[in-house]
């Protein structure tokens, strides 16, 4: 018997100081140290002096980009205490941005509401950063500290005198985790946009130091916020529904209103924060929805072609935009990624609250009464016929290849981990790929011109087109509120179209239908562009392919001018061998995941370019002309 010797004892258990945990294992505290990882710690900040501002004491947030890389943001604010923690002995500023699970937000006496990590987020940035800079101004003194990778480098000391109030934070992430990443404005500016919405009062500044962009920020609320989600879509009456209330601890803020789409497009906060997967608010929004406008087409004798049946919660939401705001305080939320929202007193004070202003909403305006109820009514006689339709495409069994679309040449492994889907368009194009894919993993499903743009279609009509009809049987998730991306026969979707104007109509198309009718596909990753390359560059028996026409000047600085050169129009002009090494083979190829960073921003963009309205869509267009490189007609 060999003996084990017992190494383990109370000196071999490490005990991490400080922040050093937080260095070991950023995951735990900021989701990763990608792309979104990186601006959480912007986002942690700036959730700081929002809270400032929720509480009635900031009237001005600015971000600035510096041209080292560095981010600040300045509020202001109460500015955070100086003088020195009871128990710590150190000044509040150094507790802060050195102690975990230190802040001010525990209890609810300095903030009633919250949308920040309750004391982790300051000290996380601290120690995720390769140094941080702190200016505080109040008790008529400018105070400053500077920090190093969690450390305190230059304790808190005065500088200066001022009359003002507020906090100034300035960091560098650390390249050490994050490597060199660059701040993304647009991902900045859109969520500075959407603060100014959802904080009124309170104007939001962006600058950057390089290029010397200010942009500012500052709305009127919730309806305007409605207004810029719905840009591109006609509403069925004008002024939207609004209410703002609050009783005890608990405020509401509802826009909403009906456009001529059939989506229901129910946006919600909390605390300023996002909630994706909505939440106890979302179904107390829905419940007096369904409650008041029954009742009141009940009341009017309005559902006499229903024979006496009652609108559905589907129905009464169809075409439906709402953008929902409630603050409370200590809010419960499922999962750590305060995406849905789970306390139970929100849904009762939600449904209460929305019922009795909808009712006097409806009876003060009738046209826009009858507009909702005739716009259900319609939703309810074609859902039979949407139910119909639908269950031409669910298929009995995800494995099952028995009611799979004809035009669709299958793969031979059914593990939908490896699987793969290529859409691609056009017959030509649809063979080469069918002799060029590795017929164990990928499949091919060819689809003959442009798919019906289902952001102008009701669902029905949707669903009579042959070519949609067939992605979503193939796909074989369901869609709508039945889409179950664990049912999908592939895990990797990939839309496959000629690199030219009509091909980016296409991929817009396609991506419009997943975005409308599969949403989890895009926002679990599973949908992907193939990038097929423009040129072909040969050179006695060198060859390289060339996605782009700034690679093509480069290579031909780099190669002379005795070379050969192919521009691909179509993926029909390419051979099934070369289409396999540019744009299918896994081991060569370049594929464009779709990922939505916003889908607030999302929905905006959708609705402008694919809705109804063509002036607008007219104007983004010659707003953005200039951004486009090498557009080609």
């Amino acid at each position: 018997m060999n003996e084990v010797k017992d190494n383990y004892r109370a000196d071999s258990i490490r005990v991490l100081k400080g922040l050093e945990g937080v260095r070991r294992r950023p995951a735990m505290y900021i989701g990763d140290t990608g792309r979104r990882g990186f601006h959480h710690l912007l986002l942690e900040i700036l959730d700081n002096s929002v809270d400032e501002a929720l509480a009635g004491y900031a009237k001005n947030i600015t971000v600035t980009l510096y041209d080292d890389g560095s981010v600040s943001v300045e509020d202001d604010g109460r500015g955070i205490p100086t003088d020195p923690h009871p128990e710590l002995g150190i000044s509040g500023v150094e507790v802060v941005f050195t102690v975990l699970h230190a802040g001010g937000k525990f209890d609810r006496k300095a903030y009633q509401v919250s949308g920040g990590l309750h004391g982790v987020g300051a000290s996380v940035v601290n120690a995720l950063s390769e140094w941080t800079e702190v200016m505080v101004k109040r008790d008529g003194k400018i105070w400053r500290a500077k920090f190093s990778r969690g450390e305190v480098v230059e304790p808190l000391k005065v500088i200066g005198e001022t009359d003002e109030t507020g906090t100034f934070v300035r960091f560098k992430p650390d390249p050490e985790i994050f490597g060199h990443q660059k701040w993304d404005k647009e991902f900045i500016k859109t969520r500075l946009r959407e603060l100014s919405y959802l904080v009124s009062g309170v104007k939001f500044r962006f600058v950057d130091v390089v290029s010397g962009e200010v942009q500012e920020f500052e709305s009127g609320g919730l309806v305007d916020f409605l207004l810029y989600v719905d840009e591109g879509n006609t509403p069925l009456f004008s002024p939207p529904f609004y209410v703002k209330k609050r009783e005890g601890d608990y405020e509401l803020e509802l826009a909403l209103h009906y456009t001529q789409t059939d989506d229901e497009r129910i946006i919600s906060f909390v605390n300023t924060i996002q909630t994706t997967e909505g939440g106890t608010h979302v179904t107390g929004l829905r419940a007096a929805l369904t409650k008041v406008i029954n009742e009141y087409a009940q009341a009017h004798n309005m559902l006499k072609d229903l024979k006496g049946k009652s609108l559905s919660g589907e129905d009464v939401r169809e075409g439906l935009t709402a953008i929902l705001h409630v603050k409370l305080p200590e809010p419960q939320f499922e999962g750590q990624t305060k995406t849905k929202l789970g306390t139970a007193a929100a849904r009762t004070f939600v449904e209460s609250v929305v019922a009795q202003e909808l009712r006097r909403f409806l009876e003060e305006n009738p046209k826009a009464a009858q507009a909702i109820i005739q716009k259900a009514i319609l939703a309810a006689k074609s859902r039979a016929a949407a139910r119909k339709a639908r269950e031409l495409v669910k298929r009995k069994n995800f494995l099952e290849s028995d009611t799979l679309p004809g035009k669709l040449a299958d793969c031979i492994t059914k593990d939908s981990n490896e699987a793969e889907l290529f859409i691609v368009e056009g017959d030509s194009a649809g063979g080469s790929a069918k002799q060029a894919r590795d017929r164990r993993t990928q499949a091919i499903l060819p689809i003959r011109g442009k798919i019906r743009n289902v952001e102008k279609a009701d669902t029905v009509k949707v669903l009579s087109n042959s070519e949609v009809r067939a992605i979503i049987s193939a796909i074989g998730c369901g869609i709508k509120d039945e889409c179950d991306p664990s049912k999908a026969r592939y895990r990797k979707i990939i839309i496959m179209s000629d690199a030219d104007v009509d091909g980016a109509h296409i991929r817009t198309l396609l991506l419009t239908l997943f975005w409308r009718f599969m949403r989890p596909l895009i926002e679990q990753g599973y949908i992907y562009i193939a990038m097929p390359p423009l040129y072909r560059v040969q050179k006695g028996k060198q060859v390289k392919y060339l996605y782009s026409d700034e690679e093509l000047d480069e290579l031909l600085r780099e190669w002379g001018q005795n070379v050969v050169i192919q521009r691909y129009k179509g993926l029909g002009e390419m051979n099934p061998q070369q289409l396999w090494e540019t744009t299918m083979n896994p081991e060569t190829r370049t594929l464009k995941r779709v990922m939505v960073e916003d889908a607030v921003e999302a929905d905006h963009l959708f609705s402008i370019l694919m809705g109804k309205v063509v002036e607008r869509r007219r104007e983004f267009i010659q707003k953005n002309a200039q951004f486009v490189k090498n557009l080609d007609i």
